[in-house]
């Protein structure tokens, strides 16, 4: 599907297409706590005057509880549009609502990937307020039963048209931008090593990479309106890049992580992205997933060392200076009490993991954690 993507220079545009849509039947997802202090309701507010639908009843990390109550408002009015404004949590629970808006079906089953979704839904334009998921960028939705996660990957569910504007990301908390940011930096090599990986995915990871190099420290540390709009391109490259390959083992073993430590997931991925950097160019033809073969995946990788500035010897090193200079924490114990490593073990989502380029045993994951210790 293609998608419209405007930027903050298309605002006339932006404002002709909401036009072709009466408020009354615009449904306005957003976040509770960023909403008013990041400028977006001043922005909805704007483009829409008043009598549009609002719901925010929803916790970070998308849930099965919290989609249902969205799809309950949905399903209450007739909408002929949806607006998500606001984190990866907002985009993903949108998206979902929008796939599965005036359908029947089993909610938990569709998540679960028992059944598939079908037909196209309401359309969705995504507005990120974050700079770094992606989600506005792709087919994806994360969805959490209980403590599981689950990724629901449908076209039905890629945003029709997108916003960028950097501006409200300017509130946003230095740690907050942090974590965004490295998830894209994450996507984008994820998206390079992996066992899907293209020329297109390639040139959209390389660019992201770069700019996520150049720019998330200024954007951190300095709070640089051209730091963040670089670092929302960034984003949403990356974004495009893993709606072709998908996640690999970096995401795999994050989810626990976020689920049973509380730990922020674009944090939380960072974790392993030094080992795995490591790991994944170590790779020979005999424990390699990747059908092209060692030689190719390290080629891959070796786009990452060119697009970050360093090399294979100095890669592990400079991607812990690099989290250091924007004020992650890599120590697992120093990030966590109590940490007891059979809950990363026993809980790593083997779908992400199959996207790998070399086969991750669980002595492999022992070693990533005994080397964060």
């Amino acid at each position: 599907m293609q998608q419209v993507k405007f930027g903050n220079n298309d605002i006339s545009e932006l404002k002709q297409l909401l036009s072709t849509h009466k408020p009354e039947q615009i449904c306005v997802v957003h976040t509770k706590r960023s909403y008013k202090d990041s400028g977006a309701e001043a922005f909805i507010k704007d483009l829409l005057g008043s009598g549009f639908a609002e719901f925010s009843d929803f916790e970070p990390n998308p849930k099965y509880e919290d989609l249902k109550k969205g799809l309950d408002l949905i399903n209450s009015e007739t909408f002929s549009l949806i607006i998500a404004i606001g984190g990866g949590t907002a985009i993903d629970i949108a998206k979902m609502m929008k796939a599965l808006a005036y359908k029947k079906c089993n909610l938990e089953n569709v998540i679960t990937g028992e059944e598939q979704i079908t037909g196209a839904g309401i359309p969705l334009l995504a507005i990120p307020t974050t700079a770094g998921t992606g989600a506005e960028a792709t087919q994806f939705s994360v969805m959490y039963i209980g403590k599981t996660k689950y990724s629901i990957s449908s076209e039905y569910i890629y945003p029709e048209y997108v916003y960028l504007d950097p501006k409200f990301s300017m509130t946003a908390p230095s740690y907050l931008t942090a974590c965004t940011g490295l998830d894209a930096l994450c996507q984008a090599v994820e998206a390079l090593w992996c066992v899907n990986a293209t020329e297109e995915s390639n040139a959209f990871a390389e660019e992201a990479i770069s700019l996520v190099h150049n720019y998330l420290p200024t954007a951190v540390n300095e709070n640089s309106e051209e730091a963040k709009a670089a670092m929302q391109t960034a984003a949403y490259l990356a974004g495009k890049a893993i709606n072709i390959t998908r996640t690999t083992a970096p995401h795999a073993l994050s989810y626990a992580f976020t689920s049973y430590y509380g730990i922020a997931h674009g944090h939380a991925v960072a974790l392993s992205l030094p080992f795995f950097t490591e790991f994944n160019y170590s790779v020979g033809n005999l424990d390699c997933m990747d059908k092209r073969g060692a030689d190719a995946v390290r080629q891959r990788i070796e786009l990452f060392f060119e697009s970050f500035k360093t090399d294979s010897v100095h890669a592990k090193t400079d991607l812990l200076e690099f989290f250091a200079q924007i004020g992650i924490e890599t120590s697992i114990s120093r990030l966590i009490n109590n940490f007891d490593r059979s809950i990363i073990i026993n809980n790593v989502n083997t779908q992400r993991l199959g996207n790998n380029p070399r086969r991750v045993t669980n002595e492999a994951i022992a070693q990533f954690i005994n080397s964060t210790i």
